[in-house]
């Protein structure tokens, strides 16, 4: 990941337990993640197309660089955390796109976490099988 002069635009997306750091830059397109092409980072299709909807929805597709770093979560929470942050650092860079952004719910930080186990049971909310003898 090259530095450049310009000035970079920095937001951060969260999904989950996974937290992506966005870099918006000017000059070479496209989207980096953790130092790798986002083709060969997110080998599934639609973590690929999750990752570009907020992009397509304000028409920038092929319009910049991001360079991300991005932990924690597993692959799909780490999709989603990326589509947040490249939505935060686009309205960063044009306030315009909010309502585009808004509308289509990328700007929204979606608020689901894994629920803990809970004490005497199987799992979060699954009990142990019950047996009247």
């Amino acid at each position: 990941m090259a530095e450049t002069a310009e000035k970079a635009i920095v937001a951060t997306g969260r999904r989950k337990q996974s937290i992506a750091r966005v870099r918006l830059l000017d000059g070479e397109k496209g989207i980096f993640v953790n130092g790798q092409e986002c083709d060969q980072y997110f080998k599934r299709d639609d973590l690929r197309m999750i990752i570009r909807q907020p992009l397509e929805a304000a028409r920038m597709l092929d319009r910049f660089r991001f360079e991300v770093n991005v932990t924690g979560g597993g692959v799909a929470g780490q999709a989603g955390a990326v589509r947040h942050g490249i939505s935060r650092a686009l309205t960063l860079y044009d306030e315009s796109l909010r309502a585009i952004l808004r509308k289509g719910g990328f700007l929204t930080r979606d608020p689901r976490e894994k629920e803990r186990k809970k004490f005497g049971r199987k799992g979060a909310r699954r009990s142990f099988q019950y047996s009247k003898r």
